[in-house]
This record gives C-alpha cells, structure tokens and sequence, in this order.
C-alpha cells in the first residue's frame, strides 16, 4: 500500500476495527533513522530488509546537529545502553547524510518496491525532502513548534504527527495549526521513553486520540522493545492504522536506537501474527459461513408431523411439532403453514415439503 492510498481509504478515529476480509491492515513504516550510522551501504541494507521484511515504508531522519540541539543538551535515553551524554554529541555522530544522500536512498526504495519517507527536523531539509515524498512526519519533539509544523504544512501534502510526551492541550493546538493549511493528517500515539517498557506502552492512548478526533486516523510510534511484537499487535486491535518502530540490521550493535529496535526478522513474525489474527477475526458480514452448511442443514429444525394426517385435512397446531434435519419446511413458516390442507396423506414424524400442503 502507498501512503497516499492510506490516506484516501484508511478508516478514521472509531471506525469498526475490521472488514468484510478482517482487520483493516495497517500501514508499516520501519524506522530506519540513523541507524545506518552514515554508511550508505548499510542504509540501502536497511531498505532492502524492510522491504523483506514486509514494512510498507521505510523512514530515516534528516538533521543537523547544529540546527537540531545546543551544545549543553542533556541525553534522555537509558544512558546504559547509549552513554553519550549530550545531545549535540549524539547528533553530530550521525548527520552526514543529505540531499545527495536522501535522493540516493529515494532511488534504492523505488527499485526494492518500498515507500521512501524521511523525517525532516530543519527548514532546509524540509525543502529538499517535499521533492522526495509524498507524506511529511513531524516528530513528538517538534508538536509545540509552531512556525515549523506551519512552515511543513505549507507544502500542502498529507502530514503524520507523533504526540509522545504531549498533554491533550499541545496535541489540539497542533492539529489546529495543520488544519488552518488543510492538509490531511493522521496522529500517532507515542511513548517518548528509549526504550519504553511493556507496561508504560500507554496503548489506551490510541482510543483516547481516536475519541477526541475521530475524523482522524490514528497510528502508534512504538519503542518498547520487540520482544514478540505482541505490543503492535495491541495497538492494531485497539485500533492504529499506521505503525512504526525503529528497524535494525542487527540490534545486538552498540548505542543509539539499535537496542530497541525491530529486525526484518521480528518485522517478518508481527506480519505473520497479524495474519493469523485477522483469519481468526475473519469479515465483518453478518452472513453464515461456508463451514457452518452442514450445521445448517442438519442441525435445525423442520415442522414435522406430530400424528398421522390425512389428505384434505386442514393442518392445525396440533399437527405439527419441529425436529432436526432442516430438509423440510422450516418452523419460521408456522404461522403460513397453519390453515393450510394436506394434499396427500401425510405419516406421523413426515418432514413437511410444500408438495404435501395446498391451499385448496
């Protein structure tokens, strides 16, 4: 699925969570980041193991650490698993890539048959990525940023804003801020703990979002750690129709956001389980199935001749009494079939045929 076709189809804030084929799919977006660590290499292994993996998209991140923090910005992640301590630090570690990079990457994602989306965190990126991609993302950090988030939605394409760390105020004034352009839009549930655990997961979080804006499609930004993936498959029963977690080559690297990231494998296992899951839910048609024929057929009920009647004899109440097999005329015809005369002789516990009955 493209991101413009999401937009056009995905269902919005508390629409039924199924179709007539199971769950509405979500859209899968594997956050590469910058976890290709500035080689362009290993970020087209990136791609091509998400397209592999099953993601619909696959996103990076495009700033500059001069832009992006100050020098004196303290870490907020589990500084065990990545021990820099500044910010600026951090960043500056991991942005080499631009333009010429990103517009390489865009190709790599055309030919593997994957959807190029990259976040921006600047003016300047902003600018050279409206001509890569048909959808901006606008980070949790960014949702009280005012002039950027009306600077993104002044190039008029759909936008996906994360509202980690937000209290409901920020999150309806940005809404407000995007919708003054027009734009089409779709929130993201977000925790901002790196990683964040099971129980801090605040999934409740997406029915809250899709209650207050229910004209919105609503998503979940993930950063718990993989584990089984059961925390996605939630957010996908609760209702998000985009997902996103961080995506790694190898989660047993060092430092930055390999850590708590997903793999192609772990990407591959959630499709796997979302699959089986949305079989066992199945459509959303108040119809018997195909299984339940025999049980049709054999487990209801027909009218029955409780006694011998004998042709021409006017069928009453007395008459009739209702047994398995249905391969006769069923009991909600009772009350048409009352009145009615036999047309031939009818023995006691014969399954009554219309062939038996006439009006005369």
């Amino acid at each position: 699925m493209k991101i413009l076709e999401f937009f056009s189809t995905a269902p919005r804030g508390g629409a039924a969570l199924v179709n007539s084929r199971g769950l509405y799919p979500p859209f899968i977006i594997a956050e590469a980041g910058v976890n290709h660590e500035g080689s362009l290499d290993i970020a087209r292994r990136l791609i091509d193991e998400a397209r592999e993996g099953g993601a619909d998209a696959v996103k990076f991140q495009a700033y500059k650490a001069e832009t992006l923090a100050s020098k004196d910005s303290p870490a907020y992640w589990d500084t065990e698993k990545e021990p820099t301590k500044s910010q600026y630090e951090l960043f500056r570690r991991h942005d080499k890539f631009w333009k010429n990079e990103f517009e390489a990457l865009k190709r790599h994602c055309e030919t593997a048959g994957i959807e190029f989306m990259s976040t921006p965190f600047d003016r300047e990126s902003a600018t050279f990525l409206n001509d890569l991609m048909d959808v901006f993302k606008i980070s949790s950090s960014d949702i009280t940023d005012k002039p950027f988030i009306r600077f993104i939605s002044a190039f008029g394409k759909p936008v996906i804003l994360s509202c980690g760390a937000s209290e409901a105020y920020e999150i309806v004034e940005a809404v407000s801020w995007i919708r003054e352009a027009g734009n089409d839009l779709a929130l993201m549930h977000c925790v901002l703990n790196y990683p964040t655990a099971d129980e801090n997961a605040a999934l409740g979080k997406i029915c809250s979002l899709s209650q207050l804006f229910p004209d919105l499609p609503i998503g979940y930004s993930d950063h718990t750690l993989p584990g089984d993936m059961g925390v996605l498959l939630t957010a996908v029963l609760l209702g998000a129709r985009i997902l996103e977690k961080h995506f790694t080559h190898d989660k047993s690297l060092p430092g930055n956001d390999h850590y708590h990231a997903m793999d192609k494998t772990d990407l591959r296992n959630f499709r796997q389980r979302l699959e089986r899951t949305s079989a066992r839910i199945g459509g959303s048609d108040l119809r018997s199935l195909p299984s339940e024929a025999p049980a049709r057929a054999n487990a209801r009920r027909s009218l029955v001749a409780a006694a011998d009647i004998r042709a021409g004899a006017v069928i009453s109440a007395a008459d009739l009494t209702f047994k398995r097999p249905a391969h006769g005329l069923s009991p909600r015809l009772y009350d048409e079939i009352i009145g009615l005369k036999a047309r031939v002789d009818i023995p006691e516990d014969s399954v009554l045929k219309w062939g038996m009955l006439t009006e005369d």
